[in-house]
């Protein structure tokens, strides 16, 4: 259970009543071949690794909070800076608490590295959204320049020390675009192919 008292969405009763062949149990667990990766993931450590990662996020915010309440307006950069970091905490939060609590989805359960891939795309989202203006966050200034300048140098290195990754861990992600790449092109191949097929069949028809 999470500090706000969200409860884990795959409990063991759940889990009993699944009919999944990547869900199964050994001496060690529940687990799943994830769908992403195909890779062995134990339910119970993928929710303890939440469960820190949660208490992480929260003492991170409320130093953050000090930060801010003690340095002076006229210290714009700095502001600046403890506002950024504590908007990509916050976002981690919020999809933390997302997928813990997710009790439908097995997709939601992945190993921490592709938790932090799916987490660092949603911060680039964000990010995006902000610049347009389309969010409003307590957190963003009346000129938001600086802030997001600082979320565009800070965010990859705050989600690494925050989930302990070394630097690799999101360059799997690139991994993940690649295969959907050479998917496309098959993709893409089989349909031409098709299509003329269809031209050569119509030609004979005439």
């Amino acid at each position: 259970m999470l500090s706000n008292g969200l409860e884990r969405g795959f409990v063991e009763r759940n889990l009993r009543l699944i009919n999944n062949a990547k869900v199964g149990q050994d001496k060690v667990g529940w687990y799943i071949f994830t769908a992403s990766e195909n890779i062995k993931v134990y339910f119970d450590n993928y929710y303890k690794f939440l469960e820190l990662s949660e208490l992480k996020c929260q003492r991170e915010i409320k130093d953050l909070d000090d930060k801010i309440n003690g340095t002076s307006p006229v210290h714009e950069e700095s502001l600046a800076f403890y506002r950024a970091k504590k908007i990509i905490i916050e976002q981690v939060l919020k999809h933390l608490y997302i997928y813990y609590s997710d009790s439908k989805n097995l997709t939601s359960i992945m190993t921490p590295w592709c938790f932090g891939t799916v987490v660092l795309e949603k911060i680039e989202i964000y990010r995006d959204k902000i610049s347009k203006g389309q969010v409003q966050d307590p957190n963003i200034p009346e000129y938001p320049f600086f802030v997001l300048q600082y979320i565009d140098e800070i965010y990859k290195k705050t989600l690494l020390e925050l989930f302990s990754f070394p630097e690799k861990a999101l360059s799997m992600r690139w991994q993940y675009s690649e295969l959907l790449k050479r998917y496309s092109k098959v993709l893409s191949n089989v349909t031409n192919s098709l299509q003329n097929v269809l031209s050569m069949i119509k030609s004979y028809e005439h």
